[in-house]
């Protein structure tokens, strides 16, 4: 994700685009198998190509696309055996396992606060629960008690999300299958329990997000939902709209109320003000972009602000709205629409980028970043700064805020890289912030030292990146470092709890996080510039950052692997096949890699055309091709040692991808290093996943880091 001095970015671009050599293998390396590598399943290659814009692009592995043939489920099957194969033959597989499940076996975690009527609603697990169960109690000195709990089937069925009524009577929630995401609502009367009669299907999820809005008299509610299927037909995860249900009905019978036409790829965000009292809609055309602004005015509904206010976000202060615009404003402004839709500034750009809102007591609170550093901060009435929250300065991330208008003290929820999860009540009065909630590890976690380093990239962009490492690790030059990175959607790469991963800090290893362009960490413009024809920028940022643990002597290329997922599985791939010889070992889970496909070939990649733009666009496919990973893949190269993993549920990413861009990378690399694709046959991109799985994860990515990088054993 992060940065690398120019200087080395330039040594080390033509080398590592040749592939001539991979580093040598890392000290304490472990031959397996009796010292001989199994060979991997074979992939033939196939006679298949796209043409646009009069470029014939060849696609020898779209034999690979069709999940249902029985090649490709043998494919499947016969890579999965692969993997399990060389993975167990790594000799620290079963203790590096071992500890992280211990790590992982925290005290009960709480997360996702929401306030409604006095009462508090949100997520509790206690692992190794596969899931969490949703809870409630009165605010602030009532007696927790469950609601939902879905864990009698092992986990396969997650809750997606929570919407309680005005006053807290009822709860609506969603549920989803297997990892696929596909909402079905339910609502539950909160008092007795009592699961009411209605189930409400393909209310959202995966390509687009959930989302409900409670009436005042809580006799029904607005919600996101993908037009019913025809009898006997999967629904299609396009032209979502906004129905509306009255609680009795039957699903049939909810009608649409706003979005009929309105974008194939619609997404909203519903914001209720207090009570109820008014309605507002974010309405996007797909991810990445800015959302138009609508207010419910009866049944009628106006746009009150466009794509030209750049909106990203936004929250109800008592009953205006309060909206965060980057137009004209990168760090972010504050607006506030009052009931009539007129718009007005509350606040002006400041130090650090918005990147929430929220009412307290008169006024409100404001989140913001800069690069790896979160604070909060609060106002009165007047949009006058009353003061900076006595939180720490350095190295937290903010999970939310539950507050209400009105009501003097908020919940904040935040983590920090050695600080587990906790809930802090901040009184508005005196400025005063005391822990009510707090996640006690399973370790001891006041040893791990964390350090900032820049890189530079490409373009001269100072990119920062977090070093963490135990007390006494020393920069030596050959660490073995994990780098993670995300870059894109306009996601930042906050701090949060390592957890499980002190199993690889324990050892000497060293992890890094790079807060690239894509995200939002510096603001709108940080993200935009790494959109659509800007992508690269993403990929030279992370690159920079990689050199810059090398140039630190922190780490070097021999002991250097990189992590990321979804976008950041796009970041895996660019950097794998850009800069091969700069990497020793590459996770990525659940990647886009055949970009030039992605758009025309699987929905949510239409959905991505605000991010990723679209091939249709001349200029725009000349910039993918040149860093879409599977085209990029060239003949006898010798790549790092590779493992991906994906789920056959995704529904934000086809798991054709990753099979694509194992076979590719399965007969070009010369390495001789192993070349893995795990699919995970009853999940999907990872929302909702089991306790097991998540853990599963962790301990499958840190086994294989530490046989590559040489990560030395206990």
């Amino acid at each position: 994700m992060r940065t690398a001095l120019a200087l080395s970015l330039v040594l080390f671009a033509t080398a590592a685009c040749a592939g001539q050599h991979m580093p040598p293998a890392p000290r304490k390396a472990v031959p397996l198998i009796g010292g001989h590598m199994p060979q991997p399943p074979a992939s033939p290659r196939h006679d298949d190509a796209t043409v646009l814009h009069g470029v014939r692009v060849a696609d020898p592995y779209r034999w690979l696309e069709d999940a249902d043939a029985p090649a490709v489920r043998q494919w499947i099957a016969a890579q999965n055996s692969y993997t399990d194969e060389v993975v167990a033959a790594m000799p620290d597989g079963k203790a590096m396992s071992a500890r992280v499940q211990q790590l992982a076996i925290t005290s009960t975690t709480r997360s996702s606060p929401l306030l409604a009527g006095g009462t508090l609603f949100y997520l509790q697990e206690t692992p190794p629960q596969p899931q969490p169960q949703l809870m409630a109690q009165r605010w602030p000195d009532g007696t927790p008690h469950v609601l939902v709990d879905l864990n009698a089937n092992g986990g396969n069925t997650a809750i997606t999300g929570y919407w309680p009524s005005p006053s807290g009577r009822y709860l609506a929630y969603g549920t989803a299958e297997g990892g696929s995401e596909l909402t079905t609502l339910h609502v539950l009367d909160v008092a007795s329990g009592k699961i009411l009669s209605d189930a409400l299907p393909w209310a959202g999820g995966g390509t687009t997000p959930q989302g409900v809005a409670w009436d005042a008299d809580e006799k029904g509610f607005t919600y996101v939902r993908f037009p019913p299927p025809p009898a006997g037909k999967d629904v299609v995860q396009f032209d979502a709209t906004l129905a509306h249900h009255a609680l009795g009905d039957a699903a049939a019978k909810d009608r649409v109320v706003f979005g009929k036409g309105y974008s194939k790829v619609a997404e909203y965000r519903l914001l209720s003000s207090p009570g109820a009292k008014q309605l507002a809609v974010l309405a996007n055309a797909g991810d990445g972009g800015p959302a138009d602004v609508w207010l419910r005015d009866g049944t009628q509904w106006r746009k009150v602000l466009g794509h030209d206010a750049n909106v990203r976000f936004a929250d109800w202060v008592g009953q205006q709205l309060y909206v965060a615009s980057f137009a004209g404003a990168p760090r972010g402004k504050l607006l506030a629409v009052d009931a009539d839709g007129h718009a007005h500034q509350v606040l002006d750009q400041r130090e650090g980028a918005l990147q929430d809102v929220a009412p307290i007591a008169d006024g409100f609170l404001v989140v913001r970043s800069w690069g790896p550093d979160w604070w909060v901060e609060q106002y009165d009435h007047a949009a006058k700064f009353v003061r900076r929250l006595p939180l720490p300065a350095h190295g937290i991330g903010i999970g939310g805020i539950a507050a209400e208008r009105g009501q003097p003290r908020a919940l904040i929820d935040y983590s920090g890289w050695t600080l587990p999860s906790r809930w802090a009540e901040y009184d508005a009065s005196g400025g005063t912030l005391k822990t009510v909630f707090a996640v006690k590890a399973a370790a001891d976690y006041s040893q791990i030292r964390t350090y900032r380093i820049d890189g530079t990239s490409k373009d001269g962009t100072t990119i920062p990146v977090t070093v963490l490492a135990m007390k006494g690790v020393a920069p030596d030059g050959t660490r073995p470092t994990i780098l993670y990175g995300y870059g894109g959607f306009d996601i930042p790469v906050a701090p949060g709890f390592v957890g499980p991963e002190l199993a690889w800090l324990e050892r000497g290893g060293v992890l890094a996080y790079a807060n690239i362009r894509g995200g939002n960490e510096n603001g709108e413009l940080w993200h935009a510039q790494g959109q659509k024809l800007h992508k690269q920028n993403v990929f030279d940022d992370f690159h920079a950052a990689a050199l810059a643990l090398v140039d630190t002597h922190w780490t070097d290329r021999r002991h250097l692997g990189i992590l990321g997922g979804s976008n950041g599985g796009l970041l895996m791939g660019a950097s794998l096949v850009q800069h091969p010889r700069d990497y020793r070992a590459v996770v990525s889970m659940v990647g886009i890699y055949d970009v030039i496909r992605h758009e025309t070939e699987f929905a949510n990649g239409a959905y991505n055309v605000p991010e990723y733009g679209s091939v249709a666009d001349p200029a725009q496919f000349k910039a993918t091709l040149a860093y879409s990973p599977l085209q990029n893949v060239q003949p006898h190269t010798a790549y790092p040692a590779v493992l991906m993993t994906t789920g056959a549920n995704d529904p934000r990413v086809a798991p054709w991808q990753s099979r694509k861009f194992t076979a590719a990378l399965q007969n070009a690399t010369s390495s001789g290093l192993p070349v893995l694709l795990l699919t995970r046959m009853n999940a999907g991109h990872g929302i909702g996943a089991p306790f097991s799985q998540r853990v599963g994860n962790t301990a499958l990515a840190l086994t294989f880091f530490a046989q590559e990088l040489g990560l030395p054993r206990k």
